[in-house]
């Protein structure tokens, strides 16, 4: 049976089982809300949009335990692929990165937390060395959830690995004050000059307005689009957050029909083939 044909390049999921998948340190199941989104529930909101694959993020309730996302990898092999995290000040995360790759990780979610250093030295770790030069070898990318002022830290990790994969989530989360500030914008988009980064195109219930049909994020979005291209542009919900707020076909709609500026084409590269390239491939 043929899958359903878009790709949902970013999506979390978490299981109310604690006991066989417990919750890191610092967290507690009043943390998780909803308290159940496991990878059936999932399936269950993304497939009747014409969403039949995944890329799932590790959720931070787990922290650097990938394995209740591991388990639905091997579970749905056909679905599923991941992101993990690995911890960058541990010795050798990047022999980490390598140990997850057979198991279906192709990316790995790094971000200023997780260096423990402000977003303007965020990637000053020696450690997150070690992972952008990994990212090279194995061809696993690296997923940075930031802020516009986490910026020029990929800006200059890019300029030292330009081998290595690098995805921006959100948008770079810009308006998720509930303003598109055109700097933020600017900014973002100098990052193309990198033809290894691309760009998460979604949370969109968390960005501008945050209200469905999302039509004051076109704007954004075209830009974005105009300076990475759409081959370098994979649309995400950010689940279950999207479907907390509104529905999850309101994220997917707005780029397969609201978005007039989009081509046919560019509408294939962002729904399926931009995740289906940079995630989906067999790691020879």
């Amino acid at each position: 049976m043929a899958l359903e044909p878009y790709i949902d390049a970013h999506s979390h999921i978490w299981t109310p089982d604690v006991a066989h998948y417990p919750l890191a340190k610092g967290f507690t199941v009043a943390d998780m809300q909803p308290r159940s989104f496991t990878a059936e529930e999932l399936l269950a909101q993304c497939r009747p949009a014409g969403v039949g694959r995944v890329n799932l993020i590790q959720m931070s309730y787990y922290e650097f335990d990938n394995s209740y996302m591991l388990d639905m990898i091997k579970l749905y092999p056909d679905r599923f692929v991941g992101t993990g995290i690995v911890d960058p000040l541990a010795p050798q995360p990047d022999e980490a990165m390598r140990a997850l790759r057979p198991k279906g990780v192709r990316a790995f979610r790094i971000a200023p937390n997780y260096s423990k250093l402000p977003p303007a030295r965020w990637l000053e770790p020696a450690g997150y060395a070690a992972m952008f030069a990994a990212a090279a070898e194995t061809k696993q990318a690296l997923s940075c959830l930031i802020d516009p002022n986490g910026f020029p830290e990929v800006d200059r990790m890019c300029t030292k690995f330009p081998e290595t994969t690098v995805i921006i989530d959100h948008l770079g989360r810009i308006g998720v004050d509930g303003t598109i500030k055109a700097e933020q914008v600017d900014a973002l988009c100098a990052l193309a000059k990198h033809p290894k980064v691309l760009v998460k195109v979604g949370a969109f219930y968390a960005l501008g307005k945050k209200a469905a049909p999302y039509l004051d994020l076109a704007p954004l979005i075209r830009s974005v689009v105009h300076a990475f291209g759409a081959k370098r542009c994979m649309w995400e919900t950010d689940c279950p957050f999207q479907v907390d707020r509104d529905k999850y076909s309101d994220s997917v709609d707005l780029i397969r029909t609201r978005l007039d500026f989009l081509t046919p084409e560019d509408r294939d590269w962002m729904l399926t083939r931009t995740a289906e390239q940079t995630l989906f491939q067999p790691l020879s």
